[in-house]
């Protein structure tokens, strides 16, 4: 049974049509679309700061997901995927993005629609993902724009399929 708690009053609110792993973990001020998955061993940790999902977003095993207190909430926009791993901290994420696997996005940063966080990357505090580009490396920067291949090919494809694994586990 996955930890759906309570902080302070306030609660997850967690549409019927997503999916939550059985040993995922939701507590606090969360917000989550339509379509949403939380797999396993994720956290998603709205005590702090509150944090708002969009439609069809995907937060893969092990990745953690929280805020700042007093400080930065986390705002992450429609289908966008959270790879294995991945650290999302105090940040926004606009539309249509995909964050690789074991990459870390830190406080204060803004990740602009159609873009690539790539496996691996830290951005650091306060960065502006360009609008349409892949990050990469520590610290990440931009290392090359994103064709419109890799925006249907990677980024929608992986939030898509995201929607159909998590129907194998409520059939």
């Amino acid at each position: 049974m996955p930890v759906i708690l309570p902080v302070k009053g306030k609660s997850p609110q967690i549409p019927n049509d997503c999916f939550i792993a059985e040993n995922a973990t939701i507590v606090g001020e969360v917000t989550m679309g339509n379509q949403c998955s939380i797999w396993f061993s994720a956290v998603v940790r709205g005590d702090v700061n509150y944090i708002t999902m969009g439609h069809k977003v995907n937060v893969q095993d092990g990745a953690v997901i929280h805020g700042t207190y007093k400080a930065t909430a986390t705002t992450i926009g429609n289908n966008v995927s959270i790879g294995h791993n991945a650290l999302v901290h105090g940040c926004t994420i606009h539309d249509n993005v995909l964050v690789g696997m074991g990459s870390i996005i830190m406080d204060g940063c803004v990740v602009e629609s159609n873009s690539i966080i790539a496996a691996g990357a830290v951005v650091t505090k306060n960065t502006r993902v360009e609008t349409g580009s892949i990050y990469a490396g520590v610290p990440a920067k931009k290392v090359k724009d994103i064709s419109e291949e890799l925006i249907s090919g990677e980024i929608d494809r992986i939030a898509n399929n995201y929607v159909e694994y998590s129907s194998w586990f409520t059939e």
